[in-house]
């Protein structure tokens, strides 16, 4: 089967393209293993005030499931740099 995974929230992309896979299973994998990616080469946007979302969706665009990714600063931390 065919999965879409689209970026959405601090970060707008649309896959056009897909990945065939062989389960639902393993394209959780893979939006994981995307999201981490992403994070390791721009960090920063986990603090850009806006989740970072990987949208996985079927052939027909719809949406299987979502990796979310969110930076919260704790009460304690306000206003320390």
């Amino acid at each position: 089967m065919r999965y879409f995974f689209n970026l959405a929230g601090a970060v707008h992309d649309p896959d056009n393209a897909g990945l065939e896979l062989a389960d639902m299973g393993s394209a959780r994998l893979m939006a994981a293993q995307h999201a981490g990616e992403l994070l390791r080469d721009r960090p920063g946007l986990v603090w850009q005030g806006e989740e970072l979302r990987v949208e996985v969706t079927d052939c027909d665009r719809l949406v299987m499931f979502t990796v979310i990714v969110l930076g919260v600063d704790a009460p304690a931390s306000l206003g320390k740099k």
